[in-house]
């Protein structure tokens, strides 16, 4: 198994979990500021703060959720490259530019929020997962 691939892997998962604490840092504090009491909440889910806080205090949320959508494609791809063998040379430079890049989107997204920018982040990464994508299936078929 090639273990280079799996860096950006553990990179990603790393940085997911500093948006979630970024998301809860932010989060929180709004909702404390909004007068909402998180233990007399009943039946709501995370979207239906959208209505209640300012978009800005949502922004880190709504990364927290992007992190775990697309990048589950990366997490099944790079796994398959890893275990066949493999998860070095373009394999391992596209994945760690697909952290890169979802990282990138992140920050753009939690701290300023420019669509274009994000669109362009999203889009480049998209195509390093494309590129992922394909090299595991030809690893595998």
């Amino acid at each position: 198994m090639h273990a280079e691939i799996l860096k950006p892997v553990v990179v990603l998962v790393v940085w997911s979990l500093v948006m979630w604490g970024w998301m809860l840092a932010v989060r929180l504090p709004a909702m404390k500021a909004a007068g909402i009491e998180l233990g007399k909440l009943v039946g709501t889910k995370g979207s239906d703060a959208d209505r209640a806080l300012p978009a800005k205090a949502q922004w880190p949320a709504h990364n927290y959720n992007h992190l775990m959508e697309q990048p589950t494609i990366f997490y099944a791809a790079t796994v398959v490259l890893a275990v066949s063998g493999n998860g070095s040379g373009a394999a391992a430079v596209l994945a760690w530019a697909y952290a890169a890049l979802r990282i990138a989107h992140s920050i753009v997204q939690a701290t300023v929020n420019g669509v274009a920018l994000r669109f362009l982040l999203f889009v480049a990464s998209t195509a390093a997962l494309i590129g992922l994508a394909a090299l595991a299936a030809v690893a595998v078929f």
